[in-house]
């Protein structure tokens, strides 16, 4: 069984891996020099391999067609990803929110493994870059490269992404070898991105990182979104895992924007519970300047802000704060305010929404149900998830079946 694997990322580097270990002749190919370019940015060069949860879950913080996952999430799990990247050599640790990273913290040593068990295994790398997919009579035969000549193959894996990070070389060429087959791809766009608000107050707090704040996005009053976790203030406006996970939910084309965003800074305390530890702050500090006050309830960025924000002038003593101003500061430390204008591109995108149709791949096999011998695997697909590990997940079961059904002719 002759093999050919298009693109040489996390889903592509799996299936070659897994379609090689049973005994198929594999070559991958990448466009890049290197394989796993992405894989060594995610994480912010940690790499969160996968998130430690059970299908179940794994499926739930999948936005779009999680059930379809159920039988990917079976055959290779969160715990079974662990269990190979473990034997491979690569220590794992599990932090908070169950995410997976490399105990050493250096995605390079994720991506490195696979390209030595790779080699390991007998698979053929080709630096190429392939134009489209050749088919006869209803099935694949090989592939089409750039300079013209034609690689024979009796299955084809597409893995190619999605259009996030183009910089990697992600430029949604497989979308377009797989329409030239008859697949539908369903809209595209950008998910998982940092937020621009209309306000210029982040760029005055740029760089401050919140920990265990909720989150909640409105439009028109209506709640979008909420959550608890960690977000940072960017130059332009809001970003971090609690902000990318939002983004998903901010479709520009079912609601226009502006979107309200509102941060609960003290999730952990209702608003009497608050009000009686200003009480307590601002009687040990009864003497200071309001702006001088706010040491032990803010970070010391977002301190000039508050106290614009609030109306309480910077300068007024603790002790003449009337309960008035009180309850405004209260309020605005339990729904700090932010209007949202437009969400990050492509650039920034962590993963793409949308993709080829799921209702044109077996669930089972990650095979085309137009195109015998054709196999999917990754961010090419209509799957997207969740920040936390979800969507390098994805990859791994969905390539691990790919490569385990091309191997097997399934």
């Amino acid at each position: 069984m002759k093999i050919v694997v298009v693109g040489g990322g996390a889903a592509g580097m799996m299936a070659a891996c897994t379609a090689a270990r049973r005994g198929a002749s594999v070559i991958l190919i990448e466009r890049n020099a290197q394989l796993g370019v992405k894989v060594n940015i995610t994480g912010k060069g940690r790499c969160n391999v996968t998130n430690d949860s059970d299908p179940e879950t794994l499926i739930k913080n999948t936005l779009t067609n999680g059930r379809f996952l159920y039988s990917a999430f079976a055959a290779m799990s969160a715990q079974d990803t662990m269990a190979f990247f473990e034997k491979i050599g690569v220590p794992l640790k599990v932090e908070r929110g169950k995410r997976v990273f490399p105990v050493s913290d250096r995605a390079r040593d994720v991506s490195g493994a696979l390209k030595t068990q790779l080699h390991r295994l007998g698979v053929q790398i080709l630096q190429h870059r392939v134009k489209a997919i050749a088919e006869k009579d209803g099935s694949v035969c090989g592939v089409l490269l750039q300079d013209g000549s034609v690689l024979a193959a009796d299955r084809v894996i597409l893995a190619t992404g999605g259009r996030s990070y183009p910089r990697t070389g992600s430029d949604g060429d497989g979308y377009r070898m797989a329409r030239a087959l008859g697949h539908t791809v369903t809209e595209l766009r950008p998910s998982l991105v940092p937020l621009l608000t209309q306000e210029t107050t982040p760029a005055q707090m740029e760089g401050l990182a919140l920990k265990n704040v909720t989150l909640t996005v409105k439009k028109d009053g209506k709640k979008v979104f909420s959550d608890f976790g960690e977000m940072v203030f960017t130059a332009k406006g809001i970003s971090g895992p609690l902000v990318l996970s939002a983004s998903a939910h901010l479709d520009g084309k079912k609601h226009t924007y502006p979107y309200q965003a509102f941060i609960d800074l003290k999730p952990a305390l209702d608003a009497e519970t608050l009000d009686k530890r200003l009480l307590r702050d601002f009687a040990e500090n009864s003497n200071r300047d309001f702006s001088n006050a706010l040491s032990q309830l803010l970070p010391a960025k977002m301190i000039p802000v508050a106290v614009q924000m609030c109306g309480i002038p910077g300068n007024q003593k603790v002790h003449t704060i009337t309960r008035a101003q009180r309850e405004n500061l209260c309020a605005l430390l339990k729904a700090f305010p932010f209007t949202v204008v437009a969400a990050g591109g492509w650039d920034e995108a962590v993963v793409t929404a949308g993709g080829i149709s799921v209702k044109e791949i077996d669930p089972k096999t990650m095979g085309s149900k137009l195109v015998r011998g054709l196999y999917f695997a990754g961010e090419i697909m209509d799957v997207d998830a969740y920040t936390g590990g979800f969507n390098l997940q994805i990859a791994w079961s969905t390539g691990y079946c790919a490569g385990q059904a091309a191997a097997e002719g399934e």
